[in-house]
């Protein structure tokens, strides 16, 4: 034969004994399957050396690691695995803790939303008639977003309005337009507070304003104003008539307190205001009166 045509070398296939040898080695062996397997041992003395060979093999390379296997877990090692550990406890704890988190939000949203739909009849009895379920609705979602944007703008130092107050009748017209509604703004400087500048910000209905007030003392009040749907329009032969507080043709004073900082909130001829600020509800009311009078 060509030896360039030669079969390529192949690994001899073990026989069935060496197969059982091996698996009685390494304990895998059926213990049904083993006086059958020591009987035929007995009748090749080969294969009983060939097993002894490899106990004694196996054995000899225990013997070279023991040392190593016997020899307690170093400290750094130790350490790294009681961190790793402790890091697996902590994360675990943290999403069995998120997930308690997430659905207290979702328990507390639902029942702060629920709420929020049901009028409050003490502040009706005090401040005037109630408006419908809807409008209600409505105005507690108005006056939240309003506490919302006070949270989120009024502590920024660098960029609390985008137009500031010496830029003011520019910051009136450019709201104006975009509110579709001429603006005025308020004196609040009667209390203390001169104005710090405005800014745009989406609403439900439209566009919505946010105008920024400063005391001495650095405390910020914000007033949110834009279109609300109140569910009711006035009789066109019978024009709202305003007074120096919001009569019973319109939707009466309301406080909140839901809000990341308290609120007074009305509607004029269809246009929410809310006055936000970290105030007592009596302060709140007095620079509420003072805004709606400017209006």
């Amino acid at each position: 034969m060509d030896p360039s045509h030669a079969p390529p070398h192949q690994q001899p296939a073990s026989s069935p004994l060496e197969d059982r040898l091996h698996a009685w080695l390494d304990g895998q062996l059926p213990t049904a399957e083993q006086p059958a397997l020591e009987a035929e041992l007995a009748q090749h003395p080969q294969a009983q050396a060939t097993l002894q060979a490899w106990q004694a093999q196996r054995q000899a390379l225990r013997q070279l690691h023991a040392e190593v296997l016997n020899e307690p877990i170093p400290p750094a090692l130790s350490a790294t695995l009681l961190r790793a550990n402790q890091q697996r406890t902590q994360a675990l704890s943290q999403w069995r803790w998120a997930g308690l988190a997430a659905g207290f939000v979702l328990t507390f949203s639902a029942g702060w939303l629920a709420r929020s739909h049901t009028p409050n009849e003490a502040s009706i009895a005090q401040w005037g008639r109630a408006p419908s379920a809807l409008s209600q609705a409505g105005l507690q979602r108005f006056s939240q977003q309003a506490g919302v944007a006070h949270a989120v703008y009024s502590p920024e130092v660098k960029h609390p309005v985008e137009v500031d107050a010496s830029q003011q009748q520019h910051l009136v017209q450019w709201l104006s337009k975009r509110l579709g509604r001429a603006l005025t703004l308020p004196d609040l400087s009667s209390q203390g507070y001169s104005l710090v500048g405005g800014r745009l910000l989406p609403g439900e209905n439209g566009a919505r304003a946010q105008f920024m007030y400063q005391n001495p003392q650095g405390l910020r009040l914000t007033l949110y104003l834009g279109a609300v749907d109140t569910g009711a329009t006035p009789p066109k032969d019978k024009p709202v008539q305003r007074t120096t507080t919001p009569n019973e043709q319109e939707t009466a004073f309301r406080f909140s307190e839901e809000g990341p900082v308290p609120s007074f909130y009305w509607v004029d001829q269809g246009f929410g205001y809310a006055l936000s600020g970290p105030l007592s509800r009596q302060a709140l009311l007095s620079l509420a009166t003072l805004v709606y009078q400017q209006h």
